[in-house]
């Protein structure tokens, strides 16, 4: 992370965004020393400060940087895929101006030492702000829980075990009961390893068209529920990382119905793709959990509209060629999403299946919240963590100008709607297309 700017710039004729506000006016926003001086339709009232850069937006939008809270990144250990450099290369360019990185990493980041190190490496290399997860256990075994209250004491923002579940029930109500005892979150993606077993897509019709093995959604909503039943159980705070279904946004309902401290994420590749996108086989589309049928699809746009979900993800999983050029049945699971978390989301805009603030909050102001993490608002006093944003320019998704180490993109060759132009993280811009 670099040292704030000390100058000052005023971004003019701008549409502000700001849903930790509730703000949708037309105004400016002055960036002082790193952080917000103003925002919004008084700012232009202010004038000028003496030499200030003033960028005329005309008419385009200035919201809160974007929040990821689920990045996969390959440092330590597989940098062929991604590290830290190269994956803040791209989220400038996709307008991620924080994110939580996995603790997928070769040594796991199970122990205050490699904590420190992400920090580090962030410090000395990314120009947006890395926030490390710590494993929920030892290498991620699912066995020995890991020093939650010295993980997070060095920087931890979260437990979770990336890819993984935890298949213990008592090693998770441990865990649950450990983390509401030094206020930490535990993230967790839920798949249960016997009913997924080698299965590689959606159980339906159509993995049986194309002969594939498949994944039943109960797979995912059975260790959930038990999970559910923990968090009540413990009182502690809980987070369904990725959940795909219907079935798993009732239970989630649910449990926020009982007063469970829970919440829940979505990828963008569940709300934007179903199973049809495998198509001919293509393995770019084999994720974990698997694309489901469009009815689950609808189903997540409908929880992300009530409230049921309460942030929206990329799940930026780089693979490169040698695991994904691969038959389907035998590539890696993951997606890259940095560059197109943005654009993506922004089809649910157009289409009118989302209001516009309510999706800039589930990608910048709630994240930030949920996490504990700075930014997330454009409030006077916050870092100046923000970017522009043309929300009707259209683009094309090309490998060519993929800046991740990994170009295994769900998106590629797709048309969208809404590109950020410049990126700018306390008060210093680390990306511009001017």
């Amino acid at each position: 992370m670099r040292t704030p700017a000390t100058g000052t710039t005023v971004f003019a004729n701008a549409r502000i965004l700001d849903p930790s506000r509730g703000l949708d006016e037309r105004g400016a926003v002055i960036v002082k020393g790193g952080r917000i001086a103003a925002a919004g339709a008084g700012a232009s009232n202010q004038g000028v400060p003496d030499g200030a850069e003033v960028i005329d937006c005309g008419g385009r939008a200035i919201m809160p940087g974007l929040v990821d809270g689920r990045v996969f990144i390959g440092e330590p250990g597989a940098e062929h895929r991604e590290t830290i450099a190269s994956a803040s290369a791209a989220a400038a360019a996709g307008g991620v101006t924080s994110l939580v990185m996995m603790p997928d990493t070769s040594p796991v980041i199970d122990e205050v030492s490699l904590v420190e190190f992400v920090l580090r490496t962030a410090r000395d290399t990314a120009e947006i702000n890395i926030h490390p997860a710590a494993a929920i256990t030892r290498r991620l075994e699912g066995h020995e829980l890991t020093e939650f209250g010295l993980l997070r004491e060095a920087g931890a923002v979260a437990f979770t075990e990336g890819r993984r579940s935890v298949r213990s029930a008592l090693v998770m109500r441990r865990a649950l009961t450990y983390a509401r005892d030094f206020g930490a979150l535990v993230m967790h993606e839920t798949q249960d390893p016997d009913l997924a077993s080698s299965g590689v897509m959606n159980e339906g019709l159509f993995a049986s068209w194309l002969g594939l093995p498949g994944i039943p959604r109960e797979a995912e909503a059975i260790p959930l529920e038990r999970d559910l039943l923990l968090a009540r159980l413990t009182g502690s705070a809980y987070h369904a990382a990725k959940i795909s279904t219907a079935i798993s946004a009732s239970a989630i309902a649910r449990a926020k119905n009982d007063g469970a401290k829970v919440s829940a994420g979505v990828s963008i590749n569940h709300l934007s793709l179903n199973e049809n996108d495998v198509g001919e086989y293509r393995t770019f589309f084999r994720l974990s959990p698997p694309l489901r049928s469009e009815e689950d699809r609808l189903a997540m746009v409908e929880a992300v509209r009530d409230g049921t979900i309460d942030i929206i993800v990329s799940s930026h999983d780089p693979q490169d060629v040698d695991t994904k050029r691969l038959p389907f049945a035998d590539a890696a699971d993951g997606a890259i999403g940095l560059e197109t978390l943005l654009g993506a989301a922004l089809r649910l805009h157009h289409n009118g299946d989302l209001p516009l603030l309510r999706i800039v909050e589930l990608l910048s102001t709630a994240p930030a919240r949920l996490f504990g993490l700075p930014g997330g608002t454009l409030a006077p006093g916050s870092p100046a963590d923000l970017i522009l944003v043309d929300l009707d320019e259209p683009w094309v998704v090309r490998e060519a100008d993929i800046r991740s180490r990994s170009k295994n993109t769900c998106f590629e060759g797709a048309r969208l709607q809404g590109r950020v132009l410049q990126t700018m993280v306390a008060g210093r811009t680390i990306f511009s297309t001017r």
